[in-house]
């Protein structure tokens, strides 16, 4: 449940923070006109994205267990990817967010209302796609027959709607770059075992081989059933009898990706950029002194 929480609050506030930018700088701006516009593509977003979740979990009922498995494996593996690239993305560009929206906010302005529209519905519409996407794939991978996962996933997105308001309201004020770098790396944690689980998935479906390659098997010391047990699955998605083929697959994954992801220098935080020899050769030389 933890799990599906940080997913909703995580991908929740990215949402309620663009919506905030946006709707402060119009009423900043003195273009209280432009803000129902901004609502309708809000609301357009939202529905898409509830709209391909629902497409996610009813369509796949009407599929076979095979298909089911495959379907699901394959669409976890792509969740995993988007969350990837947007905690990668997010940790980059969040000090730089509000300027970046508000640049695409003053182009749409000049363009007319259904720039306004268009601009809500994408910066909106790309977070609602993802979210739906990954806690589908969560709650496949997560889900224990009961709906304490979609619980977990309302109460992240209702407080992450509560922290959109405050911050409009300017009564609270965090270091944003820090909170996404910390619930960024809590995010890779899950979408590790989300990874595993949907390779698990497509072993299932009979696509990869090793199922019965078992790479330890602690159901005695800790037994799926049991508190400790679902606290475990509902967090990281542990499993206490994972095939040799989910523990390579979630190693590979987490431990680079961790790692890269809270180095303090290199393609996360976007420092330390390496100068390529182009870059190097458009900088002035000096000149060679003259020998008297």
């Amino acid at each position: 449940m933890f799990s599906n929480y940080l997913i909703g609050l995580r991908e929740g506030l990215e949402a309620s923070l663009v919506v905030c930018i946006l709707i402060a700088y119009l009423v900043k701006t003195g273009r209280r006109d432009a803000i129902r516009p901004i609502w309708i593509g809000i609301g357009v977003a939202v529905a898409l994205a509830l709209g391909f979740g629902s497409a996610l979990e009813f369509g796949s009922q009407e599929l076979t267990f095979e298909a089911q498995e495959a379907l699901g494996g394959s669409l976890s593996i792509v969740a995993v990817g988007l969350v990837t690239w947007m905690v990668f993305w997010m940790r980059r560009t969040a000090r730089h967010l509000k300027a970046e929206l508000h640049g695409k906010l003053d182009a749409a302005l000049q363009m007319g209302t259904a720039a306004l529209v268009a601009t809500a519905f994408l910066a909106v519409g790309r977070e609602g796609l993802e979210t739906a996407l990954f806690v589908w794939a969560s709650v496949h991978a997560a889900s224990d027959g009961t709906p304490r996962p979609l619980i977990g996933v309302a109460l992240g997105l209702a407080t992450a709607v509560f922290l959109g308001w405050l911050f409009y309201r300017g009564a609270l004020k965090i270091n944003l770059a820090k909170f996404f770098t910390w619930t960024g790396g809590m995010l890779v944690v899950v979408a590790a075992g989300v990874l595993a689980y949907g390779f698990h998935d497509l072993q299932e479906a009979d696509w990869l081989p090793g199922l019965t390659d078992k790479a330890f098997d602690i159901s005695g010391a800790i037994p799926p059933d049991s508190w400790y047990g679902t606290l475990l699955k509902g967090v990281f998605n542990f499993q206490p009898d994972p095939t040799v083929l989910q523990v390579t697959v979630w190693l590979l994954y987490l431990v680079p990706t961790l790692a890269l992801f809270l180095s303090p220098v290199g393609f996360a935080s976007g420092k330390g950029k390496v100068k390529t020899p182009d870059d190097q050769g458009s900088q002035p030389s000096k000149a060679p002194q003259a020998r008297p």
